[in-house]
This record gives C-alpha cells, sequence and structure tokens, in this order.
C-alpha cells in the first residue's frame, strides 16, 4: 500500500474520532468520513464526508467544519508523527449519492422489463380464451363470475 494511501486511511480514522470526541460545534450533523485522498507531495488532503439531510443542513455542516478545520489539523498534528502536516479541505462526497441514484435508476429498469415481459406473456397464447374470461373454475367445471364481487 502506497504512503499516500496509509497515511490518507490514519487522516481517515483520527479526523473521525476527533469529529466524534473533540468538536463540540452544533453545526457539524451526523456525518460520515468516506475517504481521504492526500496529494502526492503530501501537502495536502481532501476530506470526503456524506451525510443525512437537506442541502440547508448539508450547507451548514460544511460551515461548521471549515470553522473546525485549524482545530482538527492541530489535533490531527499532535497525534500523527509527520514532517509537515497536509492542509485539510472538506468536500461533501457526491459518489454516493449518484450511487443512489444509479440504484434507483437499475431498479426501474429492471420493473419496466418484468411489466414487459408480463405483458409480453399474456400475448403468448397462455392467457385464456376471450369465452374463458371471467369465469372461475370449479370441481364441475367453470361457472360465470360473480360481477358484484
Amino acid at each position: 500500500m502506497s504512503r499516500t494511501i496509509r497515511l490518507g486511511e490514519q487522516i481517515r480514522e483520527e479526523v473521525s474520532d476527533i469529529l466524534g470526541r473533540e468538536v463540540r460545534d452544533p453545526g457539524i450533523g451526523f456525518l460520515t468520513l468516506t475517504r481521504v485522498r492526500v496529494t502526492e507531495d503530501l501537502s495536502q488532503a481532501r476530506i470526503y464526508y456524506t451525510m443525512l439531510g437537506d442541502p440547508a443542513e448539508r450547507k451548514k455542516t460544511a460551515r461548521a467544519l471549515e470553522r473546525a478545520v485549524p482545530f482538527i489539523r492541530r489535533s490531527l498534528a499532535e497525534r500523527l508523527h509527520v514532517r509537515r502536516m497536509p492542509e485539510l479541505a472538506f468536500e461533501f462526497d457526491q459518489s454516493v449519492a449518484h450511487q443512489a441514484r444509479v440504484e434507483e435508476l437499475l431498479e426501474e429498469i429492471k420493473r419496466e422489463d418484468l411489466e414487459r415481459a408480463a405483458a409480453k406473456e399474456g400475448d403468448d397464447g397462455d392467457s385464456p380464451p376471450q369465452e374463458v374470461r371471467g369465469t372461475v373454475p370449479t370441481k364441475r367445471g367453470t361457472v360465470p363470475k360473480d360481477p358484484h364481487e
């Protein structure tokens, strides 16, 4: 595993702990850190997060995270033993929302395929003949279905 990936994982774990235990800003809602990308020269770390809520709540959390960056960076520097602490930037992770949308579209396609298959099945002669429709099978044969049921 490369140095940048290892450092990114360490940053994700430590920042998650710092946010959960030390940051007391009520503007930071319940969020999940999804990944951290560290530049090759280790000068910058982009921390991706996701959260539930509407755009107004996301904006509020983004502002609170920006306010907390200096504190988080200082706390992180105490925990990690690196020569130079990367600059931190938080960014909302759109990939989770995109993934949810893709899954939604796939479910829609699957549902449409099932509907088409059911409609096609009805056209293949599997449906009862016209004179039998509306009847109920019994032990003695078929009787007309009660239209009031």
